[in-house]
């Protein structure tokens, strides 16, 4: 297909033309499970060391206190509450993911549209409603870079996340066409983002700024700010800039208000790289089986796509950040402990002498016909026994969803790791009722401890 000179221009038609009713009803449940996903881990991530450090910086500048930090008592202005929590929501790599561009749709999108309902208040239906566009914006892009931007070094949820965020924040200030258009040209010349920067707090400033820059590229053109008539396709645009070989242009429109991206998201049980989930299951269900001792083991082979090791075949990191993409470390700590939630990925396991020893162990062999959500774990002992597991798919995957009730139960754990004394099941049930709230900024209120 040869470059369109309407993409931008169908987008900002599309967003602001799209009514609740359009919108199928799987896929207004969908929006719902994203939201409540992303409480999970903003209220997991509310005060990890990279969102304590962003927040001191960020007070000292916000006199403005209109919006909340989730999680916390502190209030802040709303690009500063935006960022903040859009940083919160991905710092531990537990939040949603769109498989085919492994973005992670919610972060930088909810955060802009929750501030803004703090700001401006609005319905619940309106702000699901533009939600579900703002995803559709950013994963529509991000099919079609995919996967050379990412591979590239590109960190596509920062990337396409700031054009998500615009397009949300757009709908929800009810822009036009034209203002949507200078909207999406702000935020393109904002978007940033490198996958060096994973496994360290850098990473959580792409994520936030998304949020942030999305939400102010909105602010900015609802008040006449102008940019270019074709931000996204131009000549020298973000699409010919960010893609090192031609966008797939179909994938930008083709179906469009037809098919919805939130129906390809997934929702994690491991705080990891989601390459590495399969490869957890596999080693999870050998040790509950054969309960193989550690010190008897030989060696064990990893075997996956070749997404798995590009991303994860990292046997020698040292801090809990850099172990959520190691699959030598998310396979010795899940045979070592029997589990694989935040706790095996402190600084403290990873650098426990057992992990230490096992990792060592560990081997990833690349298999280009396997699909990226299989893999298969070997392990061989000392004394000749071989334990060999394949998992087809993912626990979490679409194959293998998470169902409402385990997300409410993701829910609770992590909020019982942060505050264990606060209930949240109004915050569970007010999402779940989210389409018949008057006022989508007050169940915010909800995520804060005393309040």
């Amino acid at each position: 297909m040869t470059r369109p000179s309407h993409i931008t221009r169908t987008f900002g038609q599309f967003i602001a033309g799209a009514t609740w009713d359009q919108v199928p009803d799987r896929v207004q449940h969908e929006a719902k499970r994203s939201i409540l996903n992303f409480m999970a881990t903003a209220l997991a991530g509310c005060r990890e060391d990279a969102v304590e450090h962003t927040l001191a910086s960020l007070a000292a500048f916000s006199g403005m206190k209109q919006a909340t930090v989730i999680g916390r008592t502190e209030r802040v202005d709303v690009l500063s509450a935006a960022f903040l929590n859009a940083a919160s929501g991905n710092v531990f790599d537990f939040d949603d993911t769109h498989l085919r561009t492994v973005i992670h749709p919610t972060a930088p999108i909810a955060p802009a549209l929750f501030a803004l309902a703090e700001l401006r208040p609005v319905s619940g239906r309106e702000l699901l409603l533009a939600f579900a566009l703002g995803v559709e914006i950013e994963c529509r892009v991000g099919n079609a870079i995919s996967p050379e931007h990412y591979a590239r070094g590109w960190h596509i949820t920062s990337t396409c996340g700031c054009l998500g965020a615009a397009a949300a924040a757009g709908r929800l200030l009810a822009l036009d066409t034209d203002q949507l258009i200078w909207a999406l040209g702000a935020a393109a010349t904002q978007t940033g983002g490198l996958v060096e920067c994973l496994g360290t707090p850098a990473k959580s400033l792409s994520v936030g700024n998304a949020a942030r820059n999305g939400l102010w590229s909105a602010l900015l053109a609802e008040r006449g700010f102008r940019g270019p008539p074709t931000p996204l396709e131009g000549r020298q645009g973000y699409l010919n800039a960010l893609a090192p070989s031609a966008p797939d242009w179909s994938a930008l429109t083709d179906g469009l208000g037809e098919t919805w991206e939130l129906l390809q998201n997934t929702y994690k049980p491991y705080p990891v790289g989601i390459v590495a989930h399969p490869v957890i299951d596999a080693a999870l269900a050998l040790r509950e089986k054969h309960a193989p001792q550690p010190e008897a083991i030989q060696r064990i082979v990893v075997r996956g796509h070749p997404l798995l090791a590009a991303r994860t075949d990292r046997p020698h990191v040292t801090t809990g950040r850099e172990a959520q993409v190691s699959v030598q470390h998310s396979v010795a700590a899940a045979l070592l402990f029997g589990g694989a939630g935040l706790v095996q990925y402190t600084d403290a396991c990873v650098r426990d002498p057992a992990v230490l020893a096992l990792r060592a162990k560990i081997d990833v062999e690349q298999d280009a016909d396997m699909a990226v959500e299989a893999a298969a774990v070997r392990i061989e002992m000392k004394d000749g026994a071989v334990y060999a597991l394949v998992v087809p798919a993912a626990r979490g995957s679409l194959a293998r969803p998470l169902s409402d009730r385990e997300i409410e139960e993701k829910l609770r754990t992590l909020a019982a790791g942060w505050c264990p004394a606060h209930d949240v099941q109004p915050l569970i049930d007010a999402v779940w009722a989210l389409d018949r709230a008057e006022d989508a900024g007050a169940f915010l209120r909800l995520t804060v401890p005393g309040a």
